[in-house]
């Protein structure tokens, strides 16, 4: 039922309310740029991954893990914690390997290259190290077609229906609808691509499905947005819930979504990575 709420008139020229925007409000901010000066840590490893245990962030330290599964010894990283509650995405260090300041973003001393945006690390790290990302014209293509599906789609679920469903300081039935509305569109759109392959791109584990995993994978299996997986019937999508359970098995998964974590059970935590052996800790 709608909720009797006074119709919003936008003003002539929009102002920022510090206070608004619900959950996350402290966070946001409309410039950009640095707000504090501190210099980013660096580890040993030509790899130095800042981030954060979100879908996101998972994506790439589930690909750091599944290159050092597949025996890519150069692929052995740092992942230092960015706090966004604390504001640690606005350091000075930080901005300096994501002008954005957002998660996650890597540094490659092998090449002295920044990678921000996080299909960007995946394509990156698929490239330097030849692995799940297909070398022939088609099976690249079609892997590619499915990461940048998730970039634009993702932004829907997160940012849209997560955002309102979950996180704004009230609830609001039109976007909700809307999004949620998007949200299933887009399930169904995975679930008939997934009725007739093992995987997102085809019958090979790839970059395209770290990609969704973290983002749809959880969803369909209750981690995401409270109760939304009931809200949304996600147990009816039978082909992704079929690969989401494959994909989140995989040992290298497990890890991988550990990494840069500060919440959930201690086993689950991983704060930060240095080295394998962190994880017996």
């Amino acid at each position: 039922m709608m909720t009797d709420h006074k119709p919003y008139t936008p003003p002539k020229v929009w102002t920022w309310d510090a206070e608004s925007g619900g959950k996350f409000a402290s966070i946001n901010r409309p410039i950009a740029g640095a707000t504090h000066d501190k210099d980013r840590p660096q580890g040993e490893h030509p790899l130095q991954l800042y981030s954060l245990a979100t879908p996101n962030g998972v994506k790439v330290t589930v690909m750091l893990e599944e290159l050092l599964a597949a025996g890519h010894k150069g692929a052995e990283y740092d992942a230092w914690l960015i706090d966004i509650n604390k504001g640690d995405q606005f350091s000075s260090g930080f901005v300096g390997v994501n002008p954005n300041s957002k998660i996650p973003a890597l540094f490659d001393s092998d090449t002295g290259l920044r990678v921000f945006e996080s299909g960007a690390i995946l394509l990156y790290l698929a490239e330097k190290f030849g692995a799940f990302l297909p070398t022939d014209i088609a099976g690249r293509t079609e892997t590619l077609n499915w990461l940048f599906w998730l970039q634009g789609s993702a932004p829907y679920l997160g940012g849209g229906f997560g955002h309102f469903y979950a996180y704004a300081p009230e609830k609001f039935e039109y976007p909700i609808n809307r999004f949620a509305m998007e949200t299933k569109r887009q399930l169904d759109v995975l679930d008939r691509q997934l009725a007739d392959h093992a995987y997102i791109a085809g019958d090979s584990y790839t970059i395209a499905d770290m990609a969704i995993a973290p983002w749809y994978g959880r969803l369909v299996k209750g981690g995401a947005y409270g109760d939304a997986a009931t809200f949304l019937d996600t147990a009816s999508y039978k082909n992704v819930n079929r690969w989401a359970d494959a994909v989140l098995a995989r040992p290298a998964y497990i890890r991988g979504q550990k990494v840069n974590r500060t919440w959930g059970e201690p086993h689950e935590q991983l704060p930060e990575r240095h080295a394998a052996s962190d994880f017996d800790t």
